[in-house]
C-alpha cells in the first residue's frame, strides 16, 4: 500500500533520474501546446455540425439501445435489431423513474426491470460490448446492471455488475469452478452520472476484458480466471437489473442510455459515445457561444487532430513506458508522507479534553539549538534540526550506540537515556571527539567502525589479570579487550561461515530455516498463511539470519533463546544471559549439527592427513589461531573417546550425519560422526562463541 518510492536496479538509476525530469518537462510541453492551439480547437468547434459529429460514434447499429428517455408510466421505447418497439417495464415500490445525466430521465434500480429474450444470448468466444450511463447511492450494494445468466451458485451466462462502487464482469459456464471474473480498481464516485464501458474480446481470457469510465480507460485486477472455454450460453432473457430469477439484484443505482453491441467497440469508438451528449448539447448553441461550453471535448480533440499534441503525446507516453518498465525490473520502498494537515495540540484547561485553550504550536526544547527559521516545522525540519552542527545529542548518541555494539558498553552506559536520570559518560573527551570526528567525516558509518576496531583500545587482550579485576571490574576504563557473548544472529552466522555454508547473497525476500515442528500452530489462526511452518531447501536453509521470516507471536525458537527482541519495540539494547537452553540450542538444533558435520567434512577432504593437522584446520576456521599443546591432547582424546563410541554404534553414526539438507561427503560414516560431534564440541567453546 501507498506512500511507496521506486528504488531501481542500480545499472538502471542514472537512466530513472534521467526520465525523471524529461517526463515533466514533456508535461509542460504539453499544457503549453493546449494554450497555444486552444484558437485552432475554437474555430473547429464553431464549424461543427451533426454530420461530422456523427463520425465520432460507432457507425454500426447496437443489438439493444435502450436510451429510459421517458420518465413516466411502465414501459419504454427500445431499438433491438435496428427495430423500435415498446418494451414493458417490472416498476415497483422502488424501482422508478427519477432525474437523470444532464436533467435527462433515468431509472433507480431496485431488482429487476425488464426481460428481453432475444438479445445478448453469446458463446464465450463472441466479443460484446455493454455501455451505459450509472449513478450509485453513497449505500449502494453489490448487484447486477445487466445479465444473460441464470441465478445461484451454479450461474451459467454473464453478468455486468457493481460492488462497492466498481464495475465487474462476470462469464461463468458453472459458477465458481469455471469463471472469468474481472473488476475495474476503480470506485466510481457516488451520486454523479458517469459513462461506462465494458468490451470483452472473446478470448476467455482477463485481458480481453476492458473498462472505460467517460471514455477512458480504467485499470483492472482479476477476481478470477478459470474459464475453460466451455458454453456459457442459457435459455433464460437477458435481464436488466438482476439475473434471471431476481438473483442478485441492483440496489441503489441509477440506470440511463443503455446499449448492448454484438462485437468489441474500439477505444475511440468508446470515447466517441460517451462524448454524444457534449456534441449535442454544443450543436444546440450559436457558433460564437460554442467554445464556453465545449471544455469537454478539447482533450479528445488534441489527441485526435492536433499533429503537434499528438507527436508530444507520443514522446510522452514512450517515456513513461520507458519509466515503468524500469520500476518493473526494480522494487519499491515504504515510506511515510506528511499529513496534509498537520495535527492540533491544546493547553487543556486543568487537563479537562474538552476545554481547549492555546493552541501549540511545533517547537523543540529551548535547551537545544534553536530550530531554524528557514525549516518546515514537521518531520523533514526535525530531521534537519537534528542534524544541525551544533546539535550535541545526535552525534553523540549514534557514536555511544556503535561503541556499545563494539565494546558490548557505551561510553555512556545508560545509551537509551543521556538524560539528567542516565550516567555520565566513562570517558566524557573520548565521546566528544568521536562525535566531531563522525561529523566531519560526513557521517560515515563504516569509516566510523573502522576507526573503532583498528584502535588499540579494541585491539588488547580480554584477558582479566587479578590486578585488572581489582581496579576496573566492568571494564570501563577500558583495561582489556571486549570479551562477551555474540548476538543471537551473530551466534549463527558466525557457525554457518566457518562451516563454509553460509550463502553471502545479498538482499532477496525472506527464508525460512530450520525450525521446531508445529512451531506457528498454537498462534496462528486456521486457514492462515502462517499457520504452518515449512522449511526451505536448499540456498535459504544458509542465508544470514537478517533473513529469516519473522511471526511476531512466535519468533524463531534459537534467536528468542539468544534474546534476540521481538521486533516489537524498538530496542536501544540488548539484555545477554547464559543459561542452559543457549548450550542446548547450539549442540543440538540442526542448523549447528550440520554445520559441524559440514565443518568436520571438510578437515577430513582437505584439512591434511593426519589427525594433528585436521585439528589445527578446525582450529584456524573457529578460534582464528592454532591449539596449544595442552588443548591438543584433550582434543586427542575426545577424538578417541568418540571413535570408539560411534565403532560400537554405526547406526547412531549414520543417524548423526544425515542431520540437515546437504549430503555429506565422506565415505566412512563412523569417523564423519567422530569429527562432527568434535567439532560440535568445539563450536561450544565460549571463545567461539563470544567476541
Amino acid at each position: 500500500p501507498p506512500p511507496i518510492l521506486p528504488v531501481p536496479r542500480i545499472e538502471d538509476r542514472p537512466r530513472f533520474a534521467v526520465l525523471e525530469r524529461e517526463i515533466p518537462a514533456t508535461k509542460a510541453v504539453l499544457e503549453d501546446r493546449k494554450k497555444t492551439a486552444r484558437p485552432e480547437f475554437d474555430a473547429w468547434i464553431k464549424s461543427l455540425t451533426p454530420e461530422i459529429a456523427r463520425r465520432f460514434a460507432p457507425q454500426d447499429t447496437p443489438a439493444l439501445e435502450m436510451p429510459l428517455a421517458e420518465g413516466k408510466d411502465a414501459a419504454t421505447r427500445i431499438r433491438q435489431g435496428g427495430e423500435e418497439i415498446e418494451l414493458p417495464l417490472l416498476l415497483g415500490k422502488d424501482s422508478k423513474w427519477k432525474e437523470g445525466p444532464d436533467g435527462r430521465a433515468s431509472l433507480s434500480l431496485h431488482g429487476v426491470v425488464a426481460e428481453l429474450p432475444d438479445v445478448g444470448d453469446y458463446e464465450f468466444d463472441q466479443p460484446f460490448t455493454v455501455t451505459f450511463q450509472t449513478q450509485f447511492d453513497e449505500f449502494e450494494r453489490p448487484g447486477a446492471i445487466v445479465a444473460r445468466c441464470t441465478g445461484g451458485s451454479n450461474r451459467r451466462g454473464w453478468t455486468v455488475y457493481s460492488d462497492q462502487r466498481r464495475i465487474a464482469i462476470d462469464i461463468a459456464h458453472e459458477g465458481n469452478e469455471n469463471t472469468l471474473r474481472v473488476m475495474a480498481d476503480k470506485a466510481l464516485k457516488p451520486d454523479q452520472w458517469t459513462h461506462v464501458a465494458v468490451s470483452y474480446d472473446g478470448s476467455a481470457t482477463a485481458a480481453g476484458v476492458s473498462f472505460f469510465y467517460d471514455g477512458k480507460p480504467i485499470p483492472k485486477k482479476t477476481l478470477k480466471e478459470n474459464l475453460r472455454k466451455r458454453s456459457i450460453r442459457v435459455d433464460v432473457p437477458l435481464t436488466v437489473g438482476g439475473r434471471s430469477g431476481a438473483d442478485l439484484p441492483a440496489q441503489g443505482i441509477g440506470l440511463a442510455g443503455l446499449s448492448v453491441w454484438g462485437r468489441g467497440l474500439t477505444a475511440d469508438e468508446i470515447l466517441g459515445l460517451s462524448l454524444e451528449p457534449t456534441f449535442e448539447d454544443v450543436l444546440k448553441r450559436p457558433a460564437d457561444e460554442r467554445p464556453k461550453s465545449a471544455d469537454g471535448l478539447l482533450d479528445w480533440w488534441f489527441a485526435t487532430f492536433d499533429s503537434p499534441y499528438k507527436s508530444i503525446m507520443a514522446t510522452l507516453t514512450a517515456l513513461e513506458s520507458e519509466a515503468a518498465a524500469i520500476r518493473k525490473r526494480g522494487t519499491i520502498a515504504h515510506v511515510m508522507n506528511e499529513r496534509d494537515e498537520m495535527a492540533k495540540a491544546y493547553i487543556l484547561d486543568r487537563g479537562e479534553y474538552d476545554k481547549r485553550k492555546d493552541e501549540v504550536k511545533p517547537d523543540t526544547p529551548d535547551i537545544l539549538p534553536a530550530f531554524p527559521a528557514d525549516a518546515p516545522r514537521n518531520r523533514l525540519g526535525l530531521a534537519q534540526w537534528l542534524l544541525l552542527q551544533e546539535h550535541p545529542l545526535t552525534s553523540r548518541v549514534t557514536v555511544n550506540r556503535f561503541w556499545q555494539e563494539v565494546f558490548g558498553t557505551g561510553l555512556v552506559r545508560s545509551s537509551g537515556d543521556f538524560g539528567i536520570t542516565g550516567e555520565l559518560p566513562s570517558h566524557p573527551e573520548l565521546l566528544d571527539w568521536l562525535a566531531i570526528e563522525f561529523i566531519e567525516s560526513g557521517w560515515d558509518v563504516k569509516k566510523l567502525f573502522k576507526l573503532m576496531v583498528s584502535s588499540a583500545a579494541y585491539r588488547q587482550s580480554a584477558a582479566a589479570t587479578p590486578e585488572k579485576l581489582a581496579k576496573d571490574n566492568a571494564n570501563r576504563l577500558l583495561s582489556r579487550g571486549p570479551r562477551f557473548r555474540m548476538d543471537a544472529e551473530m551466534v549463527r552466522d558466525s557457525a554457518l561461515a566457518a562451516s563454509g555454508l553460509l550463502v553471502k547473497q545479498i538482499g532477496g525476500p525472506s527464508v525460512k530455516p530450520y525450525q521446531p515442528e508445529g512451531v506457528w500452530d498454537a498462534v496462528a489462526m486456521i486457514g492462515s498463511n502462517t499457520r504452518d511452518y515449512k522449511p526451505d531447501t536448499g540456498s535459504g536453509l544458509y542465508r544470514r539470519s537478517l533473513y529469516w521470516f519473522w511471526k511476531r507471536s512466535a519468533p524463531p525458537a534459537s534467536m528468542d533463546i539468544f534474546n534476540a527482541p521481538s521486533r516489537e519495540n524498538c530496542c536501544v539494547k540488548r539484555d545477554r544471559t547464559n543459561t542452559p537452553l543457549q548450550a542446548l540450542v547450539t549442540l543440538n538444533d540442526p542448523q549447528f549439527v550440520e554445520a559441524a558435520r559440514v565443518l568436520a567434512d571438510r578437515a577430513l577432504e582437505i584439512g591434511g592427513d593426519t589427525d594433528e593437522s585436521r585439528m589445527e584446520f578446525v582450529a584456524e576456521r573457529l578460534l582464528a589461531r592454532p591449539f596449544t599443546a595442552d588443548e591438543v591432547a584433550v582434543v586427542k582424546q575426545s577424538l578417541a573417546d568418540l571413535s570408539a563410541w560411534y565403532k560400537d554404534h554405526p547406526d547412531e553414526a549414520k543417524q548423526l550425519i544425515a542431520v540437515g539438507d546437504s549430503k555429506p561427503r565422506a565415505a566412512d560414516p563412523v569417523q564423519l560422526a567422530s569429527w562432527t560431534m568434535l567439532t560440535n564440541e568445539l563450536m561450544n567453546l565460549d571463545e567461539v562463541l563470544c567476541k
